[in-house]
């Protein structure tokens, strides 16, 4: 059987809920789509995992999170960065799951009540594939997903993460403390988020 094939009315009587974002979210990234898929990468010591904590902890504003931490884990400086970032103020939005195989995550997104946002930290060390990931986010398009990815030379690392990249509809790139989108519903050209104001301020002196 043909799968359906849309007509141009069809498309535009689509609605979409959107981040009512304002301010310096809104400048760097507009309003994107409550379900858009991320893709934030950066090179090591960078802010990226600040920013990312920062987003997690927006995104609590609109629906729980589930942060895979499986890079770092859950040990001292993980701790270290939740302290920073205050997230006990989102007690009861914020959950954490080092551990889950991805079997085991799509069964707590099947749950009543789940996640509406998952962070993947990161791809790589996930060690998902492509399809793998494009197959969760078929499965669960309502919810969002924000894939943090490795760097080299300033691209994604691995064939997987490029292709995700490709597809997302946020890029966002972390360097010297500030977060550039490059997605589809970018903020305001030229505009970007300050991950750590005292580390842009280092950062352009040390340049």
């Amino acid at each position: 059987m043909a799968k359906r094939a849309y007509t141009p009315r069809d498309i535009e009587a689509k609605k979409y809920e959107c981040f009512d974002w304002d301010g310096e979210w809104l400048s760097a990234f507009g309003n994107p789509a409550i379900n858009s898929k991320w893709v934030v990468l950066g090179p090591s010591a960078s802010g990226k995992s600040s920013f990312v904590m920062q987003l997690s902890k927006k995104l609590c504003e609109y629906g729980p999170v589930l942060y895979l931490p499986f890079e770092e884990g859950v040990g001292m400086e993980f701790q270290r960065r939740l302290k920073l970032m205050k997230m006990g103020e989102v007690q009861g939005k914020f959950t954490v799951a080092p551990d889950d195989t991805l079997e085991e995550l799509e069964e707590r997104l099947s749950r009543p009540k789940s996640p509406r946002f998952v962070i993947v930290d990161s791809f790589q060390v996930s060690e998902w594939s492509y399809e793998q990931a494009m197959e969760l986010m078929k499965r669960f398009p309502n919810k969002g997903f924000v894939f943090i990815s490795q760097e080299y030379k300033g691209q994604p690392m691995g064939k997987a993460a490029i292709r995700l990249r490709y597809i997302a509809d946020m890029k966002v790139r972390v360097a010297g403390y500030k977060a550039y989108c490059q997605g589809r519903s970018a903020g305001e050209p030229g505009n970007y988020y300050v991950v750590w104001e005292e580390g842009v301020l280092m950062t352009s002196n040390n340049l």
